[in-house]
């Protein structure tokens, strides 16, 4: 099972990765980085996301029908997907024994990249991170 190291350099496989990062969405901190940031700085761009990770993951309107929520070890929302002109943003939420509030953010070339595989392989690797 891979931890947060071992997880950012797989991420950074996937064709038209520009930079990953594994964030807590609670405190807006980066918990590892690799590769660039947009605007070049991780931790700017660590607090931004967690606040759209934030966002997302406690206000209903973004909760699945049958009203699932973090109590069952079941997130309610599995991944945000920012699209912009040239790159794409993928926040994938990481399942947690404890307190989920970590997620894997992907920045991805719109160019080179595979959004769909992307989703998938972020999917994966989110299953296999062992946080601590």
């Amino acid at each position: 099972m891979p931890g947060i190291d071992e997880c950012l350099l797989e991420a950074m496989r996937l064709p038209g990765a520009r930079g990953a990062a594994v964030v807590d969405w609670t405190s807006g901190l980066a918990l590892g980085t690799v590769g660039d940031a947009p605007g070049g700085d991780h931790e700017t761009t660590a607090a931004e996301a967690a606040e759209l990770a934030r966002l997302a993951a406690e206000h209903r309107a973004f909760a699945p029908e049958d009203d699932a929520d973090w109590s069952d070890d079941a997130c309610p929302v599995e991944d945000l997907i920012i699209a912009n002109r040239d790159s794409y943003h993928l926040l994938r939420f990481v399942p947690t024994t404890f307190d989920s509030s970590v997620f894997l953010h992907l920045w991805l070339a719109r160019a080179e990249g595979n959004l769909a595989l992307a989703r998938i392989r972020l999917g994966e690797m989110a299953g296999r991170l062992v946080l601590g």
